[in-house]
This record gives structure tokens, C-alpha cells and sequence, in this order.
């Protein structure tokens, strides 16, 4: 190697802060949506389709549209496919996360986020009390995740 050629220089590691706003968009993302989707899919009363229960149609078929127009009705309504945008972007931050980020500390730390998230999306949904004990896990789960980076430092 020629002394002249200046050495690449290793790429700037993001703030602690940017981290930390990236597995909590993350964990959001996955786990805010996801009562907001199982409510509008419980909700959802399928259109009759005349191909669907056409007995001339063979088994198979009248399955396979059905599943078909259930997938497209679903993502015709916003109350659901605006959830799953966010949570398919949601994905998309996760990729670029371990792209950059430790695998071992983004993985535990971004699922444990979307558990605590949903959660919190059941009771903004669906109303449901958060218990004592689930608090009590949650508060777990956040000691589990600050193990997890203080053995990594």
C-alpha cells in the first residue's frame, strides 16, 4: 500500500439519541398498529361476491377468491391499510436499524418496544385495562433491555 493513500476513514456512529428515537419509531410502528388492525379485520363484514359461492365454481377456486376479495376489501379500507402502512414502515426502519446498529441488542430491544407498544395500543383501541402485572412485565422488560445494552458497553 502506497504511504500517500490516505486511509478510509470508518463511517460517524449516529447519536445515542438517534438510536434510541429509531428502535422507539420501530417499536411504535409495530406495535401501535397492530390492535388498530386486528380491530378493523374483527369489524370487517365481507360484500357478498357471487363467484365466491357459485357452486359451478370447483372447491379451489371459490377459496382462492375468496381469500382474494377478503385481502382486497381489507386494504380498500383505511381503517386498516393505513395501520399496515405504518407498520410495513415500520419494517423498512427495522432494516436500516440493522444495517447500522448491533443485531444483538437491535432485535431484543425493537420486539420488547412493540410488545410494550401494543399494549399500550390495546388499551388506546380497544380500551382494555392494563393490569398491575402487566405493568410490573413492562417494567421487567425495560430492565431486560438496559441489561442487554449496559453488557454490550
Amino acid at each position: 500500500m502506497d504511504p500517500n493513500t490516505p486511509i478510509p476513514s470508518s463511517p460517524e456512529q449516529p447519536s445515542i439519541i438517534r438510536w434510541v428515537l429509531g428502535f422507539l419509531l420501530v417499536g411504535a410502528a409495530w406495535g401501535l398498529t397492530t390492535p388498530f388492525m386486528r380491530r378493523a379485520a374483527l369489524n370487517y363484514t365481507p360484500p357478498v361476491r357471487p363467484a365466491v359461492s357459485d357452486p359451478s365454481n370447483s372447491w379451489i377456486k371459490r377459496k382462492v377468491l375468496g381469500v382474494w376479495w377478503a385481502v382486497v376489501d381489507l386494504l380498500r379500507r383505511p381503517a386498516y391499510a393505513v395501520p399496515l402502512l405504518v407498520n410495513v414502515t415500520g419494517s423498512v426502519w427495522f432494516f436500516l436499524l440493522i444495517g447500522k446498529a448491533e443485531l444483538s441488542l437491535t432485535v431484543p430491544i425493537t420486539n420488547s418496544l412493540a410488545f410494550m407498544f401494543t399494549v399500550l395500543g390495546e388499551w388506546w383501541a380497544e380500551g382494555k385495562v392494563i393490569s398491575r402485572d402487566t405493568w410490573i412485565g413492562m417494567g421487567l422488560v425495560l430492565a431486560g433491555i438496559a441489561l442487554c445494552v449496559q453488557s454490550k458497553s
